[in-house]
């Protein structure tokens, strides 16, 4: 993706945009090269009651609230692997290490590209609670219990990108680079599942997808985010009558071949349990 060409295209949208980047013209060249790495909008859009503490009652709809969500999102992720990585003994050395490292690294670049290009229209990184109340006591003293709050956040914001993406139908450019990051954080929870899988005990039968209505090991409390991933029809075909060169689709395979959208009234409720009061 071409950044100075989406600049361009922005500001047809939004006249105030070159006034707030102009002095910025350089970085932002310089950030060009981070195109592949760096989306201009993070887009799966978790955690909307914290967008409502940070900004406004209603979530926003045009380009600077767009990336204000995105922002907003990017302070939760960076934040939570930010801490992770810096408690000591928390994650193993290694290749885990390495992971949740890169995973962090990927998430501050999308905060401070984010920033930069809002200029002084950036909100401020809300208060988060990652504990939710103290349910998660140990989330950065026990490294399973991390992982599985990690996989929650990546699960919760490619489901709740579909649920809000149509909003972005009406901005091709905006729309395009929230697909390129859906994708990269569709990734993000494939990893962190094969994580949690390469662990044994209670994740041993983690898979890089979603099975059913909740396949995370954690409990009933997570429930809110597989909420519909057991639906077997798409379109009005029910994908357990399909056959095949094996026979009949299994339900299991039925749910994981189609991903759910998550309602917003469901991320509400869900992001709920991370903010800080």
């Amino acid at each position: 993706m071409n950044l100075l060409n989406v600049f361009e295209q922005i500001n047809a949208v939004d006249p105030e945009f070159s006034d707030r980047i102009s002095p910025r013209r350089e970085a932002i060249k310089n950030l060009a090269s981070m195109s592949k790495k760096v989306t201009l909008a993070a887009l799966p859009f978790f955690i909307s009651e914290l967008f409502k503490k940070a900004y406004g009652a209603t979530a926003p709809t045009d380009v600077n609230g767009v990336l204000n969500y995105a922002l907003t999102l990017e302070y939760l992720e960076a934040e939570y692997y930010t801490m992770g990585v810096a408690k000591a003994g928390l994650i193993p050395s290694g290749r885990p290490l390495g992971a949740i490292t890169t995973i962090r690294d990927h998430e501050v670049a999308h905060v401070n590209f984010l920033k930069q290009v809002l200029g002084n229209k950036a909100v401020s990184k809300p208060t988060f609670d990652f504990t939710a109340g103290g349910t998660f006591g140990n989330v950065f003293s026990n490294y399973d219990t991390f992982l599985a709050i990690a996989q929650a956040f990546e699960d919760t914001g490619v489901r709740a990108y579909k649920g809000q993406a149509g909003i972005l139908l009406g901005n091709r450019v905006v729309l395009t680079a929230a697909l390129q990051i859906h994708s990269v954080e569709a990734r993000h929870a494939s990893h962190i599942r094969q994580m949690r899988r390469a662990r044994g005990g209670g994740a041993a039968d983690q898979k890089p997808w979603i099975t059913g209505s909740n396949d995370s090991g954690i409990g009933a409390v997570v429930d809110p985010i597989y909420a519909g991933e057991n639906n077997i029809t798409q379109a009005g075909v029910d994908i357990t009558g399909l056959s095949g060169a094996m026979g009949k689709t299994s339900t299991n395979a039925a749910t994981q071949s189609f991903d759910e959208p998550l309602s917003a009234e469901a991320v509400l409720n869900i992001a709920g349990l991370f903010i800080k009061a």
